[in-house]
């Protein structure tokens, strides 16, 4: 006889909300899958590329007032047990009142020994789900590669990988990032 076993679907959006506001400031934190999950201080390598993301991307968007930020949360209207803070996003329109962003347009995430079969797991799914993210980048800190993951206006992701002396299109943004400019100053 088979059984069927109930999982405790954790926390939801607004329960993490309140939870996490009582949070030290110091402290970085996600939702996964309904379980809070404590960011570790990322490398001095990470947040050089997150910067140097930060920077190419900037100027791109600035024509569709979007800016490149990090730190944000991102949600989605059809996956409420996720919470993740991208390393960079990239967002249109007015500020935000809150760190929570339900209209990204792009996100990208640097990964991380610890992070990578996360980042490329439930937070690929859940980034995919957002109705308004037509990229997802997905930067590798040891070898100058970067996976572009790109909606299509079919709705379908497709996947390209590209590395040195090739640029990633952004029409989205109207313009282009140079895989080069993300590792700038990044020795392999």
């Amino acid at each position: 006889m088979a059984l069927a076993v109930r999982r405790d679907p954790g926390m939801g959006v607004a329960e993490y909300q309140v939870w996490v506001a009582d949070r030290p400031d110091e402290e970085r934190w996600e939702l996964i899958d309904g379980e809070p999950v404590l960011m570790s201080p990322p490398s001095e390598r990470h947040q050089s590329i997150v910067a140097n993301l930060i920077r190419h991307l900037a100027p791109v968007g600035r024509n569709k007032r979007c800016r490149a930020i990090p730190g944000i949360a991102t949600l989605s209207d059809t996956m409420d047990t996720f919470a993740p803070m991208p390393d960079v996003m990239v967002r249109c329109g007015p500020m935000l009142k809150d760190g929570y962003a339900r209209d990204p347009v792009l996100v990208a995430e640097v990964l991380s020994p610890s992070t990578m079969s996360r980042d490329r797991g439930r937070k690929t799914d859940f980034y995919r789900s957002i109705a308004s993210l037509q990229v997802f980048l997905i930067v590798y800190q040891d070898e100058p590669r970067v996976e572009a993951w790109r909606r299509g206006a079919d709705g379908v992701w497709t996947k390209q990988a590209v590395g040195l002396g090739e640029m990633i299109d952004l029409p989205e943004l109207g313009g282009r990032l140079a895989v080069a400019d993300i590792y700038d100053d990044i020795d392999f």
